[in-house]
């Protein structure tokens, strides 16, 4: 009997580094400056440029990096806005200003090209409609706001320019974990 328990403590102890392997924490990623402003300055990728995508256990997160023109909305002018099925988006405004509005009533849904590149590394399936009032605010640099997935969002002005982080926590794992943009790949 005492064999047999032996075995038993042995085999359960033997057992305890393979679980607590499968359930060790990810490595931190870095995302460092030096990455962004190579992103930002490659001469291709459009106003929404990611930068990686990390597998972090229970979900992707997704680091991005948007710049978006001077522009301002007529009274009265329809606004369209992106929103996002899977993935909530968290903006850091880098530098910049500008008016955001959020908002769920929407006008015209139109879904985004599932193949296009936006689609597959940055924001997963998307759709561009029109706003039915939303609520509007002004960001400036050093600025947070969480954007839920599901949210239809746009900006309605920019003075001159806004530069910004997006964080975008993805739980559906629609994003393609160990993606590093092509500017900075090593």
């Amino acid at each position: 009997m005492k064999i047999i328990a032996s075995c038993g403590v042995l085999l359960a102890c033997a057992a305890i580094p393979a679980v607590c392997a499968a359930q060790a924490p990810k490595p931190a990623v870095d995302v460092l400056k030096a990455d962004i402003d190579a992103v930002v300055a490659a001469p291709d990728g459009g106003a929404d440029r990611q930068i990686k995508v990390v597998d972090v256990g229970k979900l992707n997160v997704g680091v991005g990096v948007l710049t978006q023109g001077a522009r301002k909305t007529a009274a009265g002018e329809a606004v369209a806005g992106i929103s996002h099925a899977q993935v909530t988006e968290v903006y850091y405004v880098l530098s910049g200003s500008g008016v955001l509005i959020t908002g769920t009533e929407i006008q015209g849904p139109v879904p985004l090209d599932p193949a296009s590149e936006v689609v597959k590394v940055a924001v997963g399936p998307s759709h561009r409609a029109t706003f039915m009032g939303g609520e509007r605010r002004t960001v400036s640099a050093g600025d947070v706001v969480v954007i839920p997935a599901g949210v239809l969002h746009g900006w309605v002005e920019i003075p001159e320019q806004v530069r910004y982080l997006s964080i975008r926590p993805d739980p559906d794992r629609v994003l393609p974990a160990g993606y590093v943009n092509p500017a900075i790949k090593r």
